[in-house]
Formats: structure tokens, sequence, C-alpha cells
């Protein structure tokens, strides 16, 4: 007999509870940026310059690889405990880093870190889907896509503020009060947990991809810097392929995989998934990069090139909370995808001009298209996914549309930096390198004389473009995807004819030909009705 899904909470209870889920969103994408212009500080402080880059690794590291395991323990185990344990990890971890007496301590604290945060993210899209019916999850995720873009742009002037003002402990331990209210608020206002199918945790599944994960990060944190062809690095890259393939039959075999293989098979989910990875590619080269380029060039403090990118993050904010609306229509998400993706690879197409020293109002213009165009595409993916699946498998699904977008974020931050680095040094090869400059590291670009340094600022000007032309491909073969992309309604209802569309199904393998509730594929292992374990919220 179909399971009655539970009804949506008032709507006053939904306000505070994505309240909570945003002020969780903010703190863990703060804490990717925040510590950005801490680093100097921090590696003079605690005595560790050779393995200061590993603070931000760390994190993303940790982040990246539990973001499956979260979101199907979620599933499994409901989605408000797991989240409200994920983010009191975070809050401890918070302040264990902003008590850190040295370098091993830090990163230590910052993998442990990365693992609540890792949880807070994919748990808090997932919880949208329980809190939110279909209709309206895309204008709710849109609020998570501003977050994302303010974030990005306040969290280093944070950081600048915090260490030159106060102490760079306080990136962290600012975490504390804003978590404490968040937790409360969650704790109050989210919809009681449920328990899904009893299973047993796939260990060896978690292990596996949780690995991949490790290895991706590495490669694309450190490649530049080991040197992509060092044996490290082909020995990284081949040691992650390996498991990756060894991934396949490890989820099948299992009876409650961490990355059911029918999402896998899912067109949608698929697609979905590689369009967040290629958009978040070229939104955070554009988001890490550009300020660089502002500081670098036109000379301006870390707090002015804020200001600079602010046309960018206007469009961003303005986009993803349209998108967000006209997501609620099913039949319109792959015109506002292809939108967005068309938009973002125009602004690419735009910022390639930047070797030719545009004035203020064409930047303005670039960084407005870029942001309209950044901000109409991750959270229409999210929803196109999360409608097309059963509510047995939102965490699941949440979590690969999650995971792929922090391996392009990753990728396109390590591919930009190698373009721009050997882009550059190949322009600047001729300038005279006395007085301290290096043609491998633009941050010497200061110790020339005024001739030669305009030289190598017009260089390092013409890398930059050079480099966002390099990544526009990416976002073509994105809107080549998104043609491809069917829209679906609830529960992968084909929007056009009201036909079933794709068989994504919940749980263990799929015998063929056997369909559950809306037309989706039962599991061999029939799981019971999900029930609800608190009858009232927590205190």
């Amino acid at each position: 007999m179909p399971k009655t899904p539970p009804a949506s909470p008032p709507e006053g209870r939904v306000a505070a509870a994505m309240s909570a889920l945003i002020l969780a969103v903010l703190l863990a994408s703060l804490d990717q940026t925040i510590v950005s212009t801490a680093l100097p500080r921090m590696a003079e402080d605690l005595d560790g310059f050779d393995d200061i880059a590993w603070v931000s690794a760390a994190y993303l590291l940790a982040s990246t690889a539990v973001t499956p395991l979260w979101g199907k323990l979620g599933d499994m185990f409901g989605r408000k405990r797991l989240y409200l344990a994920s983010t009191t990890v975070f809050l401890i971890a918070s302040v264990a880093c902003g008590l850190a007496r040295n370098l091993p301590e830090l990163i230590g604290a910052r993998v442990l870190q990365g693992v609540g945060g890792g949880g807070m993210i994919v748990l808090t899209f997932a919880l949208v889907g329980d809190i939110a019916a279909p209709a309206r999850r895309g204008r709710y995720q849109g609020m998570f896509g501003s977050v994302y873009g303010v974030a990005s742009i306040v969290g280093p002037l944070l950081g600048g503020v915090f260490t030159d003002q106060l102490s760079w402990r306080w990136a962290f331990l600012i975490n504390l009060p804003v978590g404490a209210v968040a937790l409360v608020i969650a704790a109050r206002a989210l919809p009681p947990a449920t328990r899904g199918a009893k299973a047993r945790i796939d260990y060896a599944g978690a292990t596996v991809l949780a690995a991949v994960a490790t290895g991706l990060v590495l490669v694309t944190s450190f490649g530049e810097r080991w040197g992509w062809g060092s044996p490290a690095i082909v020995g990284l890259i081949a040691a992650t392929l390996a498991l990756a393939v060894l991934l396949v039959p490890v989820e099948r075999r299992a009876g409650a995989p961490v990355l059911p293989p029918a999402l896998l098979g899912s067109r949608t989910v698929v697609f979905s998934s590689l369009i967040g990875f290629f958009a978040n590619a070229a939104m955070f080269a554009v988001l890490v990069y550009l300020p660089t380029y502002l500081q670098t060039v036109h000379g301006v403090s870390a707090t002015l090139s804020g200001i600079h990118m602010l046309p960018l993050v206007a469009g961003l904010v303005v986009s993803q909370s349209l998108a967000g609306r006209w997501a609620a229509h099913a039949e319109r998400r792959r015109t506002v995808l292809l939108g967005g993706l068309a938009a973002n690879l125009a602004g690419l197409l735009l910022l390639g001009t930047l070797g030719s020293g545009p004035g203020t109002l064409a930047l303005s213009v670039c960084f407005l298209i870029t942001g309209v165009g950044v901000g109409m595409v991750p959270m229409v993916v999210l929803t196109t996914v999360q409608n097309s699946v059963p509510a047995a498998d939102l965490g699941a699904a949440s979590a690969v549309v999650t995971f792929a977008r922090s391996i392009g974020a990753a990728f396109g931050v390590a591919v930009f930096g190698t373009l721009l680095n050997t882009g550059f040094a190949d322009r600047a090869r001729a300038l005279p390198t006395g007085g301290g400059f290096d043609p491998a590291r633009p941050d010497t670009i200061g110790h020339l004389p005024a001739a030669p340094r305009d030289a190598a600022l017009d260089a390092f000007a013409h890398a930059t473009a050079s480099g966002y032309l390099w990544i526009a491909p990416a976002l073509a073969a994105g809107i080549l995807l998104a043609l491809f992309l069917k829209p679906s309604g609830e529960n992968g209802k084909n929007v056009k004819n009201g036909k079933n569309g794709e068989n994504v199904k919940s749980g263990g393998n799929v015998k063929s030909g056997e369909s559950g509730e809306s037309g989706l594929p039962r599991s061999t292992t029939r799981p019971t009705a999900p029930r609800a374990e608190e009858s009232a919220p927590a205190a």
C-alpha cells in the first residue's frame, strides 16, 4: 500500500527551520573561505610555513570524503539527529582550532571540523526535502546558494579583520555563538526524525568512497606543488582510479549501499551531478582568483577587492532567488539551467578580455553577468535531482550532487591555478630576476622596478584572462548535458506526458520489471515504513 508522505510543517515552523539551516550553511561555507587571509599569520604564530597548505586541504579533504556517508546515514537513521550531531562535531572542532598550540593540532582539528561541516552541508540540503514540498524546494535551495556567494566574498574580509584587529583564532571561535543559536533553533524547529529501512551500514563502500575522495582532493590540492608528473601525483591518480573501479562491485553487493548503484543508473542524477561538477569548477575559479586579479593588477586592498566584487554577488543573489522560484515549475527547470549555463559561459568569455585592461564600468558589467550565470545553476541542479528520487533516497541523492560539486570546486581551483601560474611564467620569463623576482611566483611582482613591473602586471592580467578562456569549454560541456536532461516532476514523473520517468529505487538492487509507488522500482529487500521516533521536537 502506498506510503503517505509526512505533512509539511506549518509555515512559521518552516521559517524557523530554514533560519537554522541557513546559519549552518553560512558557518560551513565561511569556514572554507575565512581561513585564506589568515593563513600567513597562522604560519608565523605556529611556525609551520612548509605545511600551512594542509590547514585548508585538511578541511576540504575531510568534508568531501564524509559527504556520501552522512547522506546515507541520514536516510537510514533520521536526518534531524544526524544534523544535530554533525553541527555539534563542527562546533567542538571549531573550539579546538581556536585553541590549537601548534600546526599538527590545528590540522587535526581542521580534519574533525571538516567531518562535521560535510555533514552539515549535505544534511541541510536533504532536510529541505523533508520540510518543503517539491514545488517549493527550488526557492529554499536558492537561499543556500546566495549564502555561498556572500560567504565567498565576506569570508576573506572577515579573516583579514580578525587577523589584523583581534587574532586569527577568532576566525574559528566566532563559530561557537552563531552555531549554538542554530543548534537550539534546529532542535526545536526541524521535523521529527524518521528511520528508513533496517540494514547494516555499508562500511566497505564508505571506506572505498572516502579513499576515492581523499585521492581526488590530494591530487587537486597538491598537483601543482608536488608536480603533476611527479611519482607521488601519478601514483595517487592510479590508486584513485583503481579504487573507483573497485567501488562498483563493492556497492552492488551491499544491502544498503552508501552510493546506490541505481542512482548512478539515473540519467537525471548522473547528468545533474556532472553539470554541478563543471559549474562549480568555473564558479570557484571565478570566486577565488578574481580577487587575486584585482589586488595584483589594480593594486586594491583585500577590502576594496570585495567591494569591486559586489556586482558579481548582487547578480548571484538575485539570480539564485529567481531561479529558485522558476524551478518550482518542473517544465521550466531545463530552460533555467540552460539560461544559467549560457550566462555563466558568456561571463567567462567576457573575463577573457581582462588582458586588454577594461575600465571599472566594463569590469562591473563582466562581474554582474558572471554572477547571474553562477547563481542560476547549482540549486536548480540539486532541486532537479531531489524531485526525481523517492524520499528514502533524498540524502544519498543530495550527497551525490554535493560530492560532485565539491570535487568540481577543488578541480576548478587547482586547474585554474596551474593555468595562471604557467601562463604568467611563460609571459614573464624575459623579465629581470634580480631583486627577488621569480617568474614562477606572481607574488614577487612587487620586487620589480617600475617599468618591468608594469610588464609583469600586464603578463598577469593576460594569464588570468587566458585561464578563464581555457575553463570555458567545461561550461559548454554542461550546456550539452543540460540539453539531454529530461525535466521531471515529483518522484521522477515526466512532466510532459505524466508517464513515469526514470527508475530510481530506494535501497538495494532492482529486479527488472518490478515497480513500487509512483512507478519507482522496489528494492529486493522490502523496507519497513519510516516511523517517527519523536512525538515532539527535542528541547
